[in-house]
């Protein structure tokens, strides 16, 4: 009788050994699972520096945007260019150069985090090339100043839409890696064409 019972104890331990080779996970689906884990944990802190890096770089702009609207075409102000000395685009020649620079060499990342890290970017190149035009529209004058001031108004619009395109994709990912949402957007006015944040409360997760 114990042995019968003996018997069926080891066969049904053989079996189950047997059908959990067959059925469970293999080193390579391991392997899989644990790249894939590894991955989204680096996202997620690739996400986190990214939207540090976005809320620092916005503030750094702040003032080179204020100005700029203050003296260009289509601005808040129509103060014009003689309202801009040399030293303040000397400071925000400063500024979007160090901008720059904080986006040089990215890590390789998830892709939409890549998407986001690469149009913020371009949104502050495009804002330099800004400045620089502004800078150079101050030495000429006559029909060709305005022409270039023209031109450099709509740089900076195109430089706010792609800073808006940029955070509303960094608003996606942060909402996807568990952040909740983050509404990184830099100051804008409704002639400017930009995108706007959601109406999601900071740190939601919906």
């Amino acid at each position: 009788m114990w042995a019968l019972v003996a018997a069926f104890a080891l066969g049904a331990l053989v079996s189950g050994g047997l059908v959990f080779a067959v059925t469970g996970p293999s080193s390579t689906e391991r392997m899989a699972d644990q790249i894939r884990a590894e991955a989204a944990l680096r996202d997620k802190t690739q996400v986190k520096d990214l939207t540090t890096l976005a809320r620092t770089t916005r503030d750094r702009l702040a003032p080179v945007l204020e100005g700029l609207s203050l003296a260009m075409p289509g601005g808040d102000a129509a103060a014009g260019p003689a309202a801009v000395t040399s030293a303040d685009v000397g400071k925000w020649r400063e500024a979007v150069t160090a901008a720059v620079a904080s986006f040089a060499d990215p890590p390789s990342g998830e892709t939409a985090t890549n998407v986001a890290r690469s149009t913020l970017a371009s949104a502050v190149r495009q804002l330099a090339t800004t400045v620089d035009a502004y800078a150079a529209a101050r030495d000429l004058g006559g029909p060709s100043a305005a022409t270039a001031l023209e031109r450099a108004a709509r740089q900076r619009a195109d430089a706010l839409f792609t800073w808006s395109v940029g955070a509303t994709a960094l608003d996606a990912v942060n909402v996807d890696v568990g952040y909740g949402h983050q509404h990184v957007f830099l100051q804008t006015s409704p002639g400017d064409g930009a995108l706007t944040p959601d109406d999601e409360p900071e740190g939601h997760h919906s």
